[in-house]
């Protein structure tokens, strides 16, 4: 099974990623792919200097620099995911190779095609004032910054709708533990019944997943929902 997962950057997309390997999941994170192919694919590297001036220097690129450029110009950030997308796409299939059990991790997993490759997708969403506050800190980055990189990505209700499923990340870490341990036993990644007393919130039984979030075979009500969150 190869499970797709995205989100807004900041949304917490890490914890879910974890849980995923303490189930044995191989986990692919495009981010990091794409800054390996940054040091080992020169052609990548110049493709990006030649649209970008200036944003690579001494051989590494200059990434708040192209940030600035990309996150506050819409045409700039589409050319750069022009030229990335095809490579990070390529490097992923060649990971994959041999894999029975992975997930992928990618904010632009819809737009570069890699879902294609998924058996299933899922978005994690968190409120943006949330979302702001953890890239700050994770990052060390201004509040400005951290609202163009989230301006510069697709809004929470194009996750909703372009997902298969979608999980809330609106509390701490624990629940949001609960909450993705929940949804690997109602969507069949794991095919027992959730454990109760050991760490899992038990309200998230099978009799209370109208919260879940399907875009495949739901009548309408049930497609405006996801876990953890209130209908849309």
């Amino acid at each position: 099974m190869i499970i797709g997962i995205t989100g807004g950057t900041g949304c917490g997309k890490t914890t879910l990623l974890e849980e995923l390997r303490k189930l044995g999941a191989t986990i692919l994170d495009c981010d990091r792919i794409y800054h390996d192919l940054l040091v080992r694919n020169r052609k990548l590297l110049t493709a990006i200097e030649t649209r970008f001036p200036g944003t690579v220097e001494n051989g590494q690129l200059l990434r708040k620099k192209l940030g600035d450029i990309v996150f506050t110009d819409p045409q700039a950030l589409q050319d750069l995911n022009a030229i990335t997308h095809a490579a990070i796409k390529a490097e992923v299939i060649r990971q994959l190779e041999g894999t029975d059990f992975a997930a992928i991790d990618a904010v632009a997993l819809l737009e570069s095609g890699l879902s294609e490759l998924c058996d299933l997708t899922v978005a994690v969403t968190a409120p943006e004032d949330l979302r702001i506050a953890r890239l700050m800190s994770r990052d060390g980055i201004t509040r400005e910054y951290a609202q163009n990189r989230i301006n510069a990505q697709p809004r929470e209700a194009w996750f909703r709708q372009n997902c298969d499923y979608v999980l809330e990340n609106d509390s701490d870490i624990p629940s949001f533990q609960s909450k993705c341990l929940a949804f690997f036993h109602t969507s069949g990644i794991i095919n027992a019944t959730p454990p109760v007393g050991e760490g899992l919130d038990t309200s998230l039984t099978p009799t209370t997943i109208a919260t879940l979030y399907s875009r495949e075979g739901q009548d309408p009500p049930l497609r405006s929902q996801m876990i953890g969150g209130t209908p849309i």
